[in-house]
């Protein structure tokens, strides 16, 4: 899921005080020391953190249900790279794992073309 409802969705769970950026295909890359470049710093990052290597960490993934959303949240081996799935990508009872393997997915491409969609820098 990318566009508005990626960015959305972001700025509803991460709350104002906080920089990141999206990439095109919904990876959110939070910046905990932001720059004066933030797209070139989370490109740097996710480059180097995002690539999916089989049998590491790097290809772990743990899949969150949110309380307010029927979206789930995938987190990586590195705390400030994360993604969604919208409800409507995982078909009706599909197993848990499934959203984690189209994340993973999302979150290789978006290692591979860095992609910056959008930037959020810290709000007030």
């Amino acid at each position: 899921m990318t566009g508005d409802h990626a960015i959305e969705f972001w700025r509803l769970h991460l709350g104002p005080g906080r920089a990141w950026v999206v990439f095109e295909h919904g990876t959110c890359v939070v910046l905990t020391d932001p720059s004066d470049d933030l797209a070139g710093q989370a490109r740097a990052l996710l480059a180097k953190h995002g690539p999916v290597h089989v049998a590491t960490p790097a290809a772990d993934f743990t899949v969150h249900h949110l309380t307010d959303s029927s979206d789930l949240l995938e987190t990586y081996d590195h705390p400030d790279i994360a993604n969604f799935v919208a409800s409507g990508e995982v078909g009706a009872g599909a197993p848990t794992h499934i959203a984690g393997l189209i994340a993973r997915a999302k979150r290789a491409r978006d290692a591979i073309e860095l992609k910056a969609v959008h930037v959020e820098p810290i709000g007030p």
